[in-house]
């Protein structure tokens, strides 16, 4: 047997261990996980990634796509939650660009069962959640979430929710409203759980992508549009937080930041976001490549009718019209100019190139209203395809306005490695380039005091270790008290 003191020793072990590993917020606090790291082997999975995504976005400025059309079906990071009262985890895609909270629900024929992402996947039981309530056709939040009463709605009935992808993939079920368990911090790297209810999709039919058999399924998408249907904004109309987000993706090891609340550190710029528009649109003023000036179209500053400059994390690559793609590439390629150019699966101009790809292509710098400025470097913008074989990311854009002018969509080329800021309080974005694999200082609104949010991942091998710890401090507790 072990002695009292020998208890004790493992005991504090175990809880040190244990506060290494924790997830820590500021209000709210996610860890994230991006699915393509390292060396990308197959290209036009970028690019097919990006597809789903310039569906939805085209379903707001050029064809209507059915449903409501506001979600996408494969974001490029996800993180996990807590659903339900007993609490049960949900692995979801985090898209900037939609709105509501869905997960797979129990009865569902057509769902995955298992995603080739390294977790297992789970259905959401509303029978089995002590807090799960429907959601009926009458309810505000049904008719908010359709503007205007649902034609032959009748007492009992739910209300149906239903989403049409860009590459006709399908979600439909009802909408339920149960508890969404999140850490809330009370210190540096500490937490305690505190939970709040939410209406979210229940799916119960799935096609496409969505359906069972894809390697990059999920449990669901977490959409934090700026609608009063999306997660962020109903936490904020039940006091629990400001609508004020943020993420930092790291490119390097795949994790990262994901908090909601407000950021105190690091310091950032930040520029207005452009009012009454589906997405997250800024106002571009300038463009230079290696200091030199990209013509940029006119039509690119006027916002009347919903043109211009799109922020988007969770597409994989960056688009630019061809008037400004063409430019741009040979700015880009200027420095290296008897360099054999390849036409990899006739879409992505790469090359073979030994040497330090940072000292070798120019800088890109993005200048936006208010002096906002995103640098992508080299080795944003250029990604390794196999040994010495490096493809260009930029991308030539056919996205229009419905009414034939051009849009940017700038992606998580541009946007990784920075922190990226999204107050919807006052209607502002910002950035500033930051180790994504470090922590940032974000501000609990109900005490003022300012808490250390840690970066985190969700690999597989981390989720084991945590599990680990959190056994072995069961098993410790238990020789302790035996």
């Amino acid at each position: 047997m072990m002695d009292l003191t020998q208890r004790l020793t493992l005991f504090l072990v175990a809880l040190f261990v244990l506060q290494l590993c924790s997830v820590a917020n500021a209000n709210l606090a996610f860890p994230v996980e991006r699915k393509f790291k390292g060396p990308v082997q197959n290209l036009a999975a970028l690019k097919d990634h990006d597809a789903l995504r310039r569906g939805r976005f085209l379903s707001a400025v050029d064809v209507p796509l059915g449903g409501n059309g506001r979600a996408n079906s494969n974001g490029l990071y996800y993180t996990k939650i807590g659903i339900g009262s007993p609490v049960k985890d949900f692995y979801v895609q985090v898209d900037t660009g939609s709105d509501i909270l869905w997960v797979n629900c129990v009865g569902c024929t057509t769902c995955p069962k298992k995603s080739g992402l390294g977790m297992d996947l789970t259905l959401y039981d509303p029978e089995a959640s002590k807090s799960s309530t429907m959601i009926g056709c009458d309810n505000d939040f049904c008719t908010s979430t359709y503007d205007g009463p649902i034609s032959g709605c009748t007492k009992d009935m739910s209300c149906p929710y239903s989403i049409t992808y860009g590459d006709g993939s399908t979600t439909s079920g009802s909408y339920v409203k149960d508890y969404l368990t999140f850490d809330r911090a009370s210190g540096d790297l500490k937490t305690v759980p505190e939970n709040s209810t939410v209406i979210f999709g229940c799916g119960a039919r799935q096609s496409g992508t969505l359906s069972s058999g894809s390697d990059e399924s999920l449990d669901g998408i977490i959409g934090l549009g700026q609608a009063n249907s999306s997660v962020l904004s109903q936490l904020a109309a039940a006091g629990k937080v400001k609508r004020v987000f943020s993420h930092c993706l790291d490119s390097f090891t795949g994790g990262g930041i994901f908090a909601i609340g407000e950021v105190v550190e690091p310091k950032f710029n930040k520029t207005s976001l452009v009012p009454k528009m589906a997405h997250y649109n800024v106002i571009l003023k300038d463009l230079e490549v290696g200091g030199e000036t990209v013509q940029l179209p006119t039509d690119i500053f006027d916002f009347t009718t919903g043109r211009g400059t799109i922020i988007d994390s969770g597409t994989t690559l960056a688009y630019l019209p061809p008037t400004v793609y063409e430019q741009l590439l040979e700015k880009v390629l200027a420095p290296q100019s008897g360099m054999k150019l390849y036409l990899v699966e006739d879409q992505f101009t790469c090359f073979r190139f030994d040497d330090n790809i940072d000292k070798g292509f120019p800088t890109v710098k993005f200048t936006f209203e208010e002096g906002l400025t995103l640098t992508a470097y080299p080795h944003d913008y250029l990604f390794l395809f196999k040994e010495n074989m490096w493809c260009v990311g930029w991308q030539k854009s056919m996205a229009q306005t419905k009414d034939g002018h051009d849009i940017i969509l700038l992606g998580d080329l541009v946007l990784s490695n920075k922190l990226v800021v999204y107050d919807l309080e006052n209607m502002t974005i910002g950035w500033a380039e930051y180790n994504c694999s470090s922590s940032i200082k974000v501000k609990d609104d109900k005490t003022g005091n300012v808490y250390s949010v840690s970066a985190h991942d969700l690999s597989s091998a981390s989720t084991m270790l945590i599990g680990s710890v959190l056994t072995l401090l069961m098993m410790l507790i238990t020789m302790l008290i035996s």
